[in-house]
């Protein structure tokens, strides 16, 4: 289930608010300018069907997404840990932002995009159904995990693909997700 937990930066684990509500999760993000959607889902879609299958389901999503910019869309799945896994979350987990806007939607399993912005920490914990965009410069780091399982769907905009800026602040070795 889709959760919203945002946490005063300064006082890591007294959250100020923790809800499930997928409007109340929407309209909290939003006002730091992050959209949050839950799509339908469409027929049934395995995990291990190929891509060019995942991304035609959503085809309707990704074409609206996607209008009147160079888009592209990709499938990343993340299954298990194995030896290289803690150096991919190690890159996740530090907080950094993007030149462009993050998006995401969750085909399958979970993960948190966690948000630092306005002294604040907003960690959302997607689910298979949700949609985040995280808007270009904001602040934020991503954790699938010890044991990640997702399927997840990526817009960019620059068809260079996904680009961090790190910041240098080790705020996610204080604020755990969950």
């Amino acid at each position: 289930m889709s959760r919203l937990t945002v946490t005063p930066e300064d006082r890591p684990g007294e959250p100020a608010l923790r809800t499930e509500d997928p409007a109340a999760i929407a309209a909290a993000l939003a006002e730091i300018g992050v959209r949050f959607e839950r799509w339908e889902m469409p027929a049934a879609i395995a995990p291990e069907d190929p891509d060019e299958a995942i991304l035609a389901a959503f085809r309707p999503h990704l074409d609206a997404l996607i209008a009147g910019t160079a888009g592209t869309a990709d499938v990343i799945r993340m299954r298990g840990a194995n030896e290289a896994y803690p150096a991919l979350r190690r890159k996740f987990l530090d907080e950094h932002t993007h030149t462009e806007d993050e998006v995401r939607f969750f085909v399958h399993g979970a993960g948190d995009f966690v948000l630092h912005v306005d002294g604040r920490v907003y960690d959302a914990h997607c689910t298979a159904g949700d949609l985040i965009s995280v808007p270009m410069g904001v602040k934020h780091w991503f954790d699938a995990g010890e044991q990640p399982f997702c399927t997840v769907l990526r817009v960019f905009t620059d068809t260079s693909g996904w680009t961090p800026h790190y910041t240098g602040d080790r705020i996610a070795e204080r604020f755990p997700v969950g």
